[in-house]
């Protein structure tokens, strides 16, 4: 049954980033060469949210729906954040999807995303393959 609230959760989630265009590779396209505040509005807002959600989970020590607790651990600066981060942006910029909003776009039928997709997962297992090699 917790399983099955999560997946509706994540598909009224995938609903609202469809309906508000976040996952409309225009709206990308603009927010990039600054000709519209509605995806930098939408990001604020986020880290809002996010921010006033991590001061009630740990003031309140909430656990996950699987009744664990939740670990909120520290990351420290490195190099490698800014690469990533680069890297990251770049293919924000051309594909107009960050990890999540694949899904999504998945979802509504832009079935193009798929190669975003397929792109993100060769990613993910190039980053495992070179990581050791990678700064830390």
């Amino acid at each position: 049954m917790k399983q099955f609230f999560v997946l509706l959760i994540g598909t009224f989630f995938g609903i609202v980033l469809v309906k508000s265009e976040v996952v409309s590779w225009f709206r990308i396209q603009k927010m990039f060469l600054f000709e519209e505040a509605h995806m930098y509005l939408i990001i604020a807002s986020a880290v809002a949210v996010g921010a006033v959600a991590v001061y009630i989970i740990k003031r309140f020590q909430l656990k996950t729906v699987f009744n664990e607790d939740v670990a909120i651990k520290a990351k420290p600066y490195q190099k490698g954040v800014v690469i990533g981060g680069v890297l990251f942006g770049i293919g924000w910029a051309i594909t107009g999807a960050c990890p999540g909003p694949i899904y999504a776009q998945i979802g509504s039928g832009e079935y193009i995303a798929l190669i975003t997709f397929g792109a993100a997962l060769i990613g993910m297992y190039l980053y495992a393959f070179l990581q050791p090699k990678l700064p830390h």
